[in-house]
């Protein structure tokens, strides 16, 4: 079968089935047991850090948190920041006004609704400013690792390339996924993370001496 991907104007073959299984494997294989690169010591500091990573590299959240989590170490002290003091926090941090906004917002509620404690299931965690279901899928694999999958760039990105998908948004595309991989949705979503972040970049994807390449669609012929 041949996939249509209008965003991308071209055409791709859809994976099959043993490829999706041959796939799936590889992505085990390569990166069994891989975890985020966020750095965190609660699923409260983890709920933050992801939230702040939305459009931001992992590799910038872990530079303001440290900060921020000390001055506002539980829901209690962050539900009653004064936003200016958040923003210059994080002011380093892309759509830092809004998200200093839903980190107060977020903090309340965990406070007034849940004891200040982070809830463990996804339609709690949405129920929060600023988290919707990729934010709650990511910490609910990370820290309970649930059998879910989020879709972030570098995951829609690889699905693509790959076949897996032509799903036209990031939830479209984790409803194919989920229903393809189906098991250890929660190591896939990191092994796809990773693989996207290092080797298969939305520019100059590293396929010489890809693992997948015997396996990919688009031999470099697009961008995703």
């Amino acid at each position: 079968m041949i996939l249509y991907n209008a965003k991308m104007n071209i055409k791709v073959k859809k994976a099959t089935k043993l490829e999706i299984e041959a796939i799936k494997s590889l992505f085990l294989e390569h990166y069994p047991d891989g975890v985020t690169e966020l750095d965190y010591t609660n699923i409260y500091e983890l709920l933050i850090s992801v939230m702040l990573s939305a459009q931001c590299t992992d590799k910038r959240v872990n530079i303001i948190t440290p900060a921020l989590f000390c001055i506002y170490p539980t829901s209690f002290e962050l539900a009653n920041a004064n936003v200016d003091d958040i923003k210059l926090l994080i002011n380093s941090c892309s759509f830092f006004n809004v998200k200093a906004e839903n980190l107060i917002k977020m903090a309340r509620s965990l406070v007034e609704n849940f004891g200040g404690e982070v809830p463990l299931n996804q339609k709690d965690l949405m129920s929060l400013a600023g988290v919707g279901q990729k934010t709650a899928n990511v910490v609910l694999s990370e820290y309970l690792g649930a059998n879910c999958i989020a879709v972030d760039t570098h995951v829609f990105r690889v699905a693509h390339r790959l076949g897996l998908s032509d799903a036209a948004t990031a939830l479209k595309t984790e409803d194919e996924l989920t229903k393809k991989f189906k098991t250890q949705l929660h190591l896939l979503h990191q092994a796809m993370v990773i693989f996207g972040r290092y080797h298969c970049k939305a520019i100059n994807p590293q396929c010489g001496g890809c693992f997948l390449a015997h396996l990919c669609k688009s031999n470099g012929r697009f961008k995703v």
